[in-house]
């Protein structure tokens, strides 16, 4: 029996655009013909970026062949020296991959094997990226923007090879376009890369021996690792150092080594600017004179060259005094640059520890889900929460040797669990901008079941991500003690819409899942109706009286006329409304109500006026969406999220405030649908739960 593998997995990535490699290579192949993509055509919308005006400054769109007669998808092998960042601010994208040739086990996850431009070619090419959770094919044809006879982006040192000119193709594709690619974070295309988390290590955290350990242990575990030089402000971004260093640049970390001279050794880092040129030109630059005093041998091994592409070493001092920040990106979320990192450069690396993975994918709806950060308490309990639950402390026996060391100094340590969590926001490159909201996550341990506005403004979170950030991710290492918490994730301010993916490693076993509340028919009991004022009933047959008809009935208009009588000038009910009031009745399909049934219907519009007045905090006569769940509470129904936010997409009308006659008739709504739930004695509804069938019927 075939194994099924998963989609979304490496085996079997999801097809981007729903385009199959496979089938599109074979069709090319029978009919001769070279693959055009007609999903990402060629043309200034590929591009992203406005069309230059100086009719010198074309581009045009051609396959290697046309460029370059000697054209190849790789020449011999990859290299850090493959990249060279054309005219395009996508440094952070190319120093990843400069990163990623280093890893062959990695790289063939990005660039699958057995693609060429001799052997079955047929113009088309496939590449494969993480996002948010899993493995994504991205299928491109290899027409490729060219300007005077090169090409506009990224190059291969060579001029002959393209994989690396694809690759960048691909990913604009993924992402939107070319212009798209403009400034970023390393950590971004590192992850994307590997499907790992990355994250930034300020190089000042360490003693530049304590550091070189750090990076030379994360290389051999497989870690894509970058740095650069904090530029102070916007305009310094681009400008070389005294060193030959740029600020505000994104360099890739290749390789480390030991070199033994005579008064010695120095411990070297081997680092690459993406442009493909300007070097370091410190000490142990390519020219510098501190090679003379390393004999040929040695030089060889390491594969020193004197030459200008953008590749140099540098010494663990003075890599420590130039650089101010180290990008890293772990497949396996390894505590490798912790404070006991073994400072003997020959020692070997920690063995890689046991973890799990749980993830989620959620989003920030306006007036629903986005609540904002805890400076707007009254929806920031609206966000959306997940619950973990941490069974058991660290096991002993999964902890390296250093983990064991610190544990037996720290004994409380040692019974706690050790979580990563990282929150990303999704698809947040558009064609034409970045736009990375201010997100956060902050995990508090739960005390009882009601995580209601009043929990989350007494109670200290016992983890966060620490301030907002605009980035498209944010991640923090914790440890908790064994039991139940949730973690609530959020944007800075409230209604702005995102989609978003959480994922949590732990060194236990660990459970994830939404927090939240759902409809009980518990709550159909609460739903009583109030009494029938003195007042209320001597106008109601003063009305009658007067204006009902030979049946003694009121109309929608005469019903109309009686309900705003009473009700405030800000609180009028539309003829709509009333109609909606009125067969939410047993009226026998008949638009008119008997003076038995008015009664109570204005009694019980009095008690929703007065429920409404708590919740509109501005007299507008409107309230928020994110009151929304908590006056429907007071009116006697509680419901999960996912029904509040139909709810509000049913009777908000898409409006940002809910006037009082839309929660009329939500209420309304609402009670006519939990009566028949009551009355229902179909198993099978009973079986699926009110949640589900409230969606089924709001819906329609």
């Amino acid at each position: 029996m075939e194994t099924q593998v998963a989609t979304g997995s490496i085996a079997n990535p999801v097809k981007f655009r729903d385009q199959d490699y496979v089938a599109l290579l074979d069709a090319c192949v029978k009919s001769g013909s070279l693959f055009s993509d007609s999903t990402f055509t060629p043309d200034q919308s590929s591009i992203g970026m406005p069309t230059d005006p100086d009719p010198k400054k074309e581009i045009k769109w051609l396959r290697p062949k046309e460029i370059s007669v000697n054209a190849v998808f790789v020449e011999d092998t990859t290299c850090t020296t493959d990249i060279c960042q054309g005219q395009l601010g996508d440094c952070w994208l190319l120093a990843a991959l400069s990163c990623l040739t280093m890893h062959p086990n990695l790289f063939v996850k990005v660039v699958p094997p057995n693609q060429s431009l001799t052997e079955s070619y047929a113009g088309i090419f496939h590449f494969t990226f993480w996002q948010y959770g899993e493995w994504v094919e991205v299928v491109v044809d290899d027409r490729l923007p060219v300007r005077g006879g090169r090409l506009l982006f990224s190059y291969s040192c060579t001029r002959n090879e393209y994989w690396s000119a694809l690759v960048e193709k691909a990913y604009a594709k993924l992402i939107g376009s070319y212009g798209s690619l403009k400034g970023g974070n390393i950590s971004e295309a590192m992850e994307d890369f590997t499907g790992g988390i990355a994250y930034s290590l300020p190089v000042s955290s360490r003693t530049p021996r304590i550091m070189w350990k750090a990076l030379s242990d994360a290389l051999s575990r497989g870690s894509l690792l970058s740095c650069f030089i904090q530029a102070s402000n916007y305009l310094e971004i681009g400008t070389v150092t005294a060193e030959g260093l740029v600020k505000g640049h994104a360099y890739a970390i290749t390789d480390t080594d030991t070199v033994k001279k005579s008064a010695g050794e120095a411990l070297l880092l081997r680092l690459r600017n993406p442009w493909g040129f300007v070097e370091y030109s410190g000490p142990w630059s390519d020219k510098s004179k501190d090679w003379d005093d390393v004999d040929a041998a040695e030089k060889k091994r390491i594969e020193l060259k004197n030459s200008e592409d953008g590749e140099f070493w540098i010494s663990a001092e003075d890599f420590s005094k130039l650089f101010g920040t180290v990008e890293l990106c772990s497949v396996d979320p390894d505590p490798i640059v912790d404070e006991d990192t073994p400072t003997d450069p020959d020692s070997p690396a920690a063995p890689i520890s046991a973890w799990t993975l749980s993830s989620h994918k959620g989003s920030w709806v306006s007036g629903s889900t986005a609540g904002g950060s805890c400076t707007y308490p009254r929806s920031f309990w609206k966000n959306p929460q997940f619950q973990l639950i941490l069974a058991e402390h660290d096991d002993d026996n999964a902890m390296t040797p250093e983990e064991k060391k610190v544990a037996g100094n720290q004994k409380e340590k040692a019974k706690q669990c050790t979580v990563l969590v990282e929150l990303l926001q999704k698809n947040r490159r558009k064609k034409d901008k970045i736009s990375f909201l201010h997100i956060a996550f902050h995990i508090y341990r739960l005390q009882g079941l009601c995580l209601d506005q009043t929990f989350f403004s007494s109670q200290q979170p016992v983890g966060s991500s620490g301030k907002y950030q605009p980035l498209r991710a944010v991640w923090r290492e914790v440890r908790l003690d064994p039991g139940n918490y949730v973690i609530l994730a959020s944007t800075y301010s409230p209604n702005q819409p995102a989609e978003f993916f959480l994922r949590i490693y732990s060194k236990t076993g660990n459970n994830l899942g939404t927090k939240d509340f759902t409809c009980s028919t518990g709550f159909l009991m609460v739903m009583s109706m109030p009494p029938v004022l003195p007042e209320d009933r001597k106008r109601v047959q003063k009305t009658f009286d007067e204006m009902a008809g030979p049946d003694d009935k009121l109309n929608a208009k005469e019903f109309m006329k009686l309900v705003n009588s009473v009700l405030e000038k800000d609180y009028q009910l539309p003829l709509e409304t009333c109609r909606q009031l009125i067969f939410g009745e047993d009226t026998g399909g008949r638009s008119s109500l008997t003076r038995e049934q008015t009664e109570p219907v204005l009694a019980s519009l009095r008690s929703l006026q007065s429920i409404f007045f708590k919740f509109d905090q501005d007299s507008s006569g409107t309230m928020s969406p994110f009151e929304l769940s908590l006056a429907l509470q007071a009116a006697g129904v509680q419901c999960d999220g996912q029904v509040i936010q139909v709810l509000w997409e049913r009777f908000g009308s898409g409006e940002p405030h809910l006037p009082f006659h839309g929660f009329v008739a939500c209420v309304t709504r609402l009670r006519k649908l939990f009566a028949l739930y009551k009355s229902e004695s179909n198993p099978e509804v009973k079986d699926v739960g009110i949640n589900a069938w409230l969606l089924q019927l709001l819906a329609v």
